[in-house]
């Protein structure tokens, strides 16, 4: 084959200098035509969209000609020209064509839909699929508007671990990280585990949040915020949950609550705006085959402002909803830790857009919320989304000393994890709040999936480990 330098299908569809001589590479989605003529629909990768590649067939070779099948890799040179059909501006008319990778009749993304079950059980070849083209395009961008929003506010990305030893959750969440041999441990008299041998000399684990670090991080360079991976060993199998999932988290000194409240709004809107501007023939895709009302909902969330709702307000809706007939499956009171059901009430029945709910009772927040002067709530914040529910979590953190004290006491939180996190409050402390948002429930809001395990490339759940 001539060499020609090879163009994107994104950038070739762009063009209209018709006539110009193209090298195109990519899969084969599907053949069709005559006993004269085929048309091969062409995908890249760099775009939902397919180039048309018509094919002459008196010009090539039969034998090669049977090769170019749904699931085959080509590399075609041709002449760009204007398009018949409907649909795309240009095609390819086609003057040579190299097989790069044959492709047989046991591929098992033929033409016909698949359901995502069955795509979940294939999800090395996935990706080749309109959908999860498009949903990991968008899970791309979604990453770079993080990077960008708070790049342009002067925050520093920071790096927290991976491998902690510290256990500031719950203890029966954290995967174990060892190098010990599971058929042989050693313990000690009281029958405990011991680790002397182990890789870091005490009990290891991978991480649940970067928040403790990011807290250290924040009374240093200001503003930071955190973006890897995050741990739960809950034995959830729901379609919000996954035992291997990114969370991003930035933490700032000197803001109050009303601040991080601000932030929060501020973030998630920014977010939402970069999806509609830089993945809309994605969006538009998703919202035709999967969810009508995806492109009408994530513009409504731009347009209004997000309510501000206390917990117990909150509460006495719920409440006078049951009283007026409404049915939740989860008990509603004051000190119940609200149910994703209890969330969307509040959002898509009561308010018709995002809540953002705050002060919580002390009971069922983390150790290191401040505490309000009531005594009974802390100054958390829960922003609520329509379909997904919690979509960020986050609270003002507890910045003296005493108050923190006698919480990790309250709780009965191993003192000899936290001295390092209670320095802060000893030397030199300030206000700071923070949040943490689940990437893969806001990449659930941006595509308008319906189970978590389809925005992530390959989901790690009870159970299942494949790929």
């Amino acid at each position: 084959m001539e060499k020609i330098s090879r163009t994107k299908i994104v950038d070739l569809l762009k063009r209209t200098d018709f006539g110009a001589k193209v090298n195109v590479k990519g899969w084969v989605r599907t053949r069709r035509g005559s006993k004269q003529v085929s048309f091969v629909a062409l995908n890249d990768g760099s775009t939902i969209n397919n180039v048309q590649v018509v094919v002459d067939l008196a010009n090539f070779d039969e034998e090669m000609l049977k090769l170019i099948t749904t699931g085959a890799c080509i590399s075609v040179n041709g002449t760009m020209v204007e398009s018949q059909g409907s649909g795309q501006k240009a095609e390819i008319q086609a003057n040579e064509i190299e097989i790069l990778g044959a492709c047989d009749n046991t591929y098992p993304l033929q033409k016909k839909g698949h359901s995502l079950e069955f795509l979940r059980e294939i999800a090395h070849l996935r990706p080749r699929t309109n959908t999860f083209g498009a949903v990991l395009r968008i899970r791309h961008h979604m990453a770079m508007a993080i990077h960008r929003f708070f790049h342009d506010k002067g925050f520093f990305y920071f790096h927290s671990p991976i491998i902690t030893a510290s256990d500031c959750e719950g203890a029966g969440q954290m995967f174990q990280v060892t190098t010990m041999n599971l058929y042989d441990l050693k313990k000690d008299e009281e029958g405990s585990i011991k680790y002397d041998d182990d890789f870091f000399g005490k009990q290891a684990s991978l991480t649940v949040s970067g928040q403790l670090e990011g807290e250290l991080a924040a009374t240093a360079l200001g503003a930071i915020y955190t973006f890897g991976p995050t741990f739960r060993a809950e034995n959830s199998n729901t379609p919000r949950h996954l035992a291997e999932f990114w969370m991003i988290e930035p933490e700032v000194a000197f803001n109050d609550i009303i601040d991080n409240m601000n932030l929060a709004e501020e973030f998630i809107k920014y977010c939402v705006q970069w999806a509609l501007d830089n993945c809309i023939d994605d969006i538009k895709f998703l919202n035709d085959m999967f969810d009508k009302g995806l492109i009408e909902r994530l513009e409504s969330v731009l347009k209004e402002d997000f309510v501000r709702l206390p917990y117990t307000e909150g509460v006495a809706i719920l409440e006078k909803a049951v009283a007026d007939g409404h049915k939740f499956e989860f008990p509603v009171f004051w000190g119940a830790d609200l149910a994703s059901e209890h969330e969307r009430y509040l959002v898509e029945t009561h308010f018709k857009r995002p809540v953002i709910l705050t002060d919580y009772p002390k009971e069922i927040k983390a150790f290191y919320m401040k505490q309000n002067e009531d005594g009974k709530t802390v100054r958390a914040m829960d922003v609520l989304f329509p379909k997904i529910g919690e979509i960020i979590g986050g609270s003002e953190r507890e910045s003296d000393y005493n108050k923190l004290v006698t919480r990790i006491e309250e709780m009965e939180i191993p003192m000899k994890d936290m001295w390092w996190y209670l320095d802060t409050r000893k030397f030199g402390t300030c206000p700071h709040s923070g949040f943490g948002l689940g990437f893969e429930r806001l990449l659930l809001f941006v595509t308008g999936m319906a189970n978590i395990r389809d925005v992530i490339p390959f989901p790690r759940t009870p159970n299942n480990a494949e790929f």
